[in-house]
């Protein structure tokens, strides 16, 4: 648990507080933000807004002594990262754009130059975002419950984060705990009703997301075909790329993850554009269901990144 007050050290400035380039985005904003919360502020030298802002937002983020980490972007010095940014969806065509990185992903933003208040409450949220600043004391009741999920008791584990629910209904790895473990007992239309009545203030965070995605997975699953005819018919056909998708489906749906993102990163190599995109989406899905340190995750977003940055 991450403290904001008390006797806490705060870190040295150059710990907290980088600039930031292509050659070292993936390190310190991508990985960095799988241990704390990463600030990304996007700006320029002719920025009259963003000389404002950027003191402005180095004074928050030293203020919350390490709980988030802040990364400055040239974006005239840096156009080819803003460019492949800007195509996976983040909205660069303004500055200052400041980006909240959680777990490799971004998960809250906001332009222009904001009061204080606002930037306060932004650092607040992504803190938040991160599992950070928690003080209702339910942290150990629902690693107890993920640990039971992990262990096979689904049934139990369900009873656990329904009841933590009961007391913090805005317990967003409660809620996702949920759904997990009603997938784990083969009742996806009701992992997916949990998730549909969970509050919107936090239908966006990591944990929801994740959630999400492994619903989509299952129902994937559900019709996924045979691996070793999908095989043969990959290896007989190299360029079918309908046939190497489904492959990547099954091989996930047998639970060879790290297959299907292999099969997925081949298909987007030979064709990215395929299918609008399908096996760069796909891809996203598996990563957002996978826990942001999971090897096969962090290895296919890093080679994920290079293949779209080459």
């Amino acid at each position: 648990m991450i403290e904001l007050g008390g006797a806490q050290q705060t870190p040295p400035a150059g710990d907290l507080i980088k600039d930031v380039t292509e050659a070292n985005f993936m390190a310190d904003v991508v990985d960095a933000s799988n241990e704390v919360p990463v600030i990304v502020d996007f700006w320029a030298t002719w920025c009259g807004p963003c000389k404002t802002l950027g003191p402005m937002l180095e004074k928050a983020v030293t203020a919350a002594k390490g709980a988030v980490k802040m990364a400055k972007i040239d974006v005239d010095q840096n156009q080819r990262l803003a460019q492949a940014l800007a195509q996976q969806g983040l909205p660069l065509q303004s500055i200052p754009t400041v980006v909240a990185f959680v777990k490799g992903r971004p998960v809250d933003m906001f332009q222009g130059a904001v009061p204080a208040s606002e930037i306060d409450a932004f650092i607040k949220r992504a803190i938040e975002a991160g599992g950070g600043d928690s003080s209702n004391g339910l942290d150990d009741a629902v690693a107890a419950a993920e640990e039971m999920l992990e262990q096979g008791a689904a049934s139990d584990a369900a009873e656990t984060f329904a009841a933590i629910l009961q007391e913090d209904p805005m317990h967003a790895r409660a809620y996702a705990g949920l759904v997990k473990s009603y997938i784990a007992l083969d009742q996806v239309d009701q992992a997916e009703a949990v998730l549909n009545g969970a509050p919107a203030e936090i239908s966006k965070t990591p944990e929801l997301e994740g959630a999400h995605a492994q619903i989509q997975l299952a129902r994937q699953s559900a019709n996924a075909g045979p691996v070793a005819e999908l095989q043969a018919q990959v290896e007989a056909e190299p360029d079918n790329h309908q046939a190497r998708f489904d492959l990547a489906q099954a091989l996930q749906a047998s639970g060879d993850t790290a297959g299907a993102v292999d099969q997925l990163l081949d298909l987007f190599r030979r064709d990215r554009e395929w299918n609008e995109a399908a096996a760069k989406a796909q891809l996203l899905t598996i990563f957002d269901a996978l826990d942001a340190k999971d090897p096969v995750a962090l290895a296919g977003r890093r080679k994920l990144s290079s293949m779209i940055f080459a």
